[in-house]
């Protein structure tokens, strides 16, 4: 039971970077587009796409931590 308790935390971990990484990107391209280097539209495209990759890392970790997760109770 502590592994699995360390498995989740390592997975909260990894979805809190994935999180600052996907901040830090929405704030370049906002700083991209008041500089005039991107268009209104493009830093919507950019959000979204940011948005869809950050989405399906955290749904790839949920499903690491599940398997890994009935991995070691199953032993």
């Amino acid at each position: 039971k502590e592994l699995v308790k360390d498995v989740k935390k390592k997975g909260d971990g990894a979805k809190v970077a994935i999180r600052n990484i996907r901040r830090d990107a929405n704030e370049a391209f906002k700083k991209m587009e008041k500089n005039d280097e991107i268009s209104e539209d493009d830093l919507k495209e950019l959000t979204e796409k940011v948005q869809k990759l950050t989405d399906k890392s955290i749904e790839k970790i949920d499903k690491a931590v599940e398997n890994k997760t009935k991995e070691i109770l199953t032993v």
